[in-house]
């Protein structure tokens, strides 16, 4: 634990022992160093101490030390004793927060204020992890999501995670995973769409040698691999029909058998199962078991799609960016131009494409800030060259009010009045509630002026999230009468 850890780093010999003579009578453990050479990074953490206490002056060993605290944005800061501390501040670039000063000769009451600060910025920075585990940003949806993190974290229950392509769903199984008792065993996941059916087996439960060509030694399958914690099962919607039979006896019995052994063998996993598609159209297909999707539905929860909470785009750009600085990747800013141009995209391909994005900016221009002109065409506003834009429309459809509704009534349409009863022969439920969706934004566009920001007010909606249901819906520029003018 790192709440009484001090790590000492001090050449003179005679110093550093009365430094750790304070330090435990003050009730913290020191580690004493005569060189930050000394110290094998590969074993430690930097979160393993609650501060760093540096009396001597820059070297290469230190600079490598310091290198390595920083990839942790959670690092403890360091009290640097005089005269060194100013050249420790500018030689590093530290934030004054997270290089404190230290006069010689050292006394009680300095030395444990600045450790009383240590300690409240290590309680401010857990609470921050803890508020922020799981996907980011304060959106309802988002706020949802963690709430429904927490509630089943602590159970065994199995859960099920849908959503878009690129929402987060591995976040979210991994948040699951980290509040869980299991927190201290593997997490081990798998991409059942990644890998061809017929070794699929062999990947989840392993195979005996000699079970097939090619089987020259024995191999664990992922459900041992992850036993005592937990299996990410992703993208299991595209699982073969074979092998989701050997799944639910999987999960049903907890038992599983080798590729090519004559035995059972026994696992405690938790399993939590991801996918993209629609499950419950999946099984009128015939392309998903019933059976399995009841086992596995037991705690769905949704991840929402970005376009859908376009204001955590902020908070979601500056958690990627500081990622990305501790990968290594420099560090990158986008002005406000820009976070407001990203705002407006419709984010097909999610917060992947939007980290992909980012990595991109911070490859192209690291240590710079990135401006609105600076993004990648397909992000901005502005209409290529033949004056149709793919993937927004301006704030207004500047049509005129009757075009616009004329054109829509010319959709198909049966009302909710039209349905009091439900008919002897049915009825199909998606077209039924399409149609009256689309009747509200007919009345919506109408009432409105055919101005889609106004139009989404009275429903409730992201102008965003309107424009893709006219885009469903198939208004566009053409169908209604070209009259659309795009944003400058």
């Amino acid at each position: 634990m790192s709440e009484s850890r001090v790590l000492v780093i001090e050449p003179d010999v005679a110093r550093g022992e009365a430094l750790r003579a304070i330090l435990e009578f003050i009730d913290y453990r020191a580690t004493v160093l005569a060189s930050a050479s000394e110290l094998m990074l590969a074993e430690h953490r930097p979160q393993d101490w609650l501060a760093v206490l540096v009396g001597c002056a820059p070297d290469a060993s230190l600079d490598t030390f310091v290198a390595w605290l920083r990839r942790d944005r959670r690092h403890p800061p360091l009290i640097v004793l005089q005269p060194h501390h100013d050249t420790l501040l500018n030689r590093y670039g530290l934030d004054a927060s997270a290089c404190l000063p230290l006069d010689v000769p050292v006394r009680y009451a300095p030395l444990s204020e600045h450790l009383k600060r240590a300690g409240l910025l290590q309680m401010e920075q857990d609470v921050g992890a803890k508020r922020h585990c799981g996907p980011s940003g304060n959106s309802a949806a988002i706020r949802r999501v963690r709430k429904l993190i927490e509630q089943v974290a602590a159970f065994d229950t199995t859960v099920l995670i849908t959503g878009e392509s690129g929402t987060g769903k591995e976040v979210v199984a991994r948040a699951i995973h980290e509040r869980s008792a299991r927190r201290n065993q593997p997490f081990v996941a798998v991409n059942c769409g990644a890998i061809p059916s017929e070794l699929l087996e062999s990947e989840l439960f392993g195979h005996e040698k000699g079970a097939f060509t090619g089987a020259l030694t024995a191999r664990r399958g992922r459900f041992e691999m992850a036993d005592g914690g937990t299996l990410f099962l992703d993208e299991i919607g595209d699982m073969p029909l074979s092998m989701q039979v050997k799944i639910l006896r999987a999960l049903q019995e907890r038992t599983f058998e080798r590729v090519g052994a004559n035995r059972s063998s026994h696992c405690d996993v938790r399993v939590i199962a991801a996918t993209h598609r629609n499950l419950e159209d999946a099984i009128v297909k015939g392309t998903f078991r019933e059976d399995l999707y009841y086992r596995l539905n037991v705690f769905p929860i949704e991840t929402p799609p970005l376009r859908e909470r376009a204001e955590d785009l902020p908070l979601l750009i500056d958690d990627l960016l500081r990622t990305l600085e501790l990968h290594g990747h420099g560090r990158v800013q986008l002005a406000p131009d820009a976070i407001n141009m990203l705002c407006h995209y419709h984010w097909p391909g999610n917060v992947r494409e939007l980290s992909n994005l980012l990595e991109r900016l911070a490859v192209l221009h690291p240590q710079a800030t990135v401006n609105a002109a600076s993004l990648p065409k397909r992000y901005c506003m502005e209409p290529p060259a033949d004056g149709v834009c793919d993937f927004a429309f301006d704030d207004a459809l500047q049509a005129e009010p009757e075009a616009a509704v004329s054109a829509a009534a010319d959709l198909p349409l049966m009302s909710a009045a039209s349905l009091a009863e439900l008919p002897a022969e049915g009825v199909n439920l998606k077209d039924h509630i399409e149609a009256i969706e689309l009747s509200l934004i007919r009345q919506a566009l109408s009432h409105s002026g055919g101005v889609v920001a106004h139009a989404a007010k009275l429903l409730n909606t992201r102008r965003t999230t309107l424009v893709e249901k006219l885009r469903k819906y198939g208004l566009s520029r053409e169908a209604l009468g070209g009259e659309i003018e795009l944003a400058s």
